[in-house]
């Protein structure tokens, strides 16, 4: 099961787990209320076979996919690639990744401006909503390997913080602070 918690601040390499101290666990329902991010637990050993992924995709609209794997021996320019994976941006569209293999983590802003670090691995499915910011790293095992579903064409453009302007930012707000994204 998904596991997600508030980050501390220490500055030191960003694949750590960053717990606060105490650690500060966040469940899936808070996860969702302060964020707008939905979760899915697939079952990784039938994920082509059992029709989930499939009812999901077809549920939502996302109509294409690939793979990316990320790894020293895979990603070319692959510590200048985890720091750009790991600068706060936000997208127009929403982001879904499944992790198929290892594992890593995706820092999403809560409703009050504070980081929760959310752990993938095997199985966990993500859907960020459009206009949220994030940023993604590796953990300590530096290997992911992750479908990537889009609803048409790939949208690749990351938008660095700060562009609250984007009416994408807008509309995320508007559509978390009075509840409106479906449930988890």
């Amino acid at each position: 099961m998904v596991q997600a918690w508030y980050m501390d601040n220490d500055p030191s390499d960003q694949r750590n787990e960053h717990h606060k101290n105490p650690p500060e666990f966040v469940d899936l329902k808070k996860l969702h209320d302060l964020t707008g991010v939905q979760y899915f637990k697939l079952n990784i050993e039938q994920i082509d076979s059992d029709g989930v992924l499939e009812e999901i995709k077809k549920k939502n609209g996302y109509t294409f996919e690939d793979e990316l794997i990320c790894s020293k021996e895979c990603l070319a320019n692959y510590e200048e690639k985890l720091k750009i994976f790991y600068t706060e941006h936000l997208h127009t569209d929403e982001e879904i990744r499944v992790c198929i293999e290892g594992s890593g983590y995706f820092d999403v802003r809560d409703k009050n401006d504070e980081w929760i670090r959310v752990e993938v691995t095997p199985g966990d499915m993500l859907v960020l909503p459009g206009g949220i910011y994030h940023r993604f790293t590796l953990d300590n095992k530096n290997y992911i390997k992750a479908k990537r579903l889009f609803i048409g064409e790939p949208v690749w453009t990351a938008y660095n913080r700060p562009v609250d302007e984007m009416s994408c930012r807008k509309d995320y707000l508007e559509k978390l602070e009075k509840g409106e994204f479906v449930g988890v």
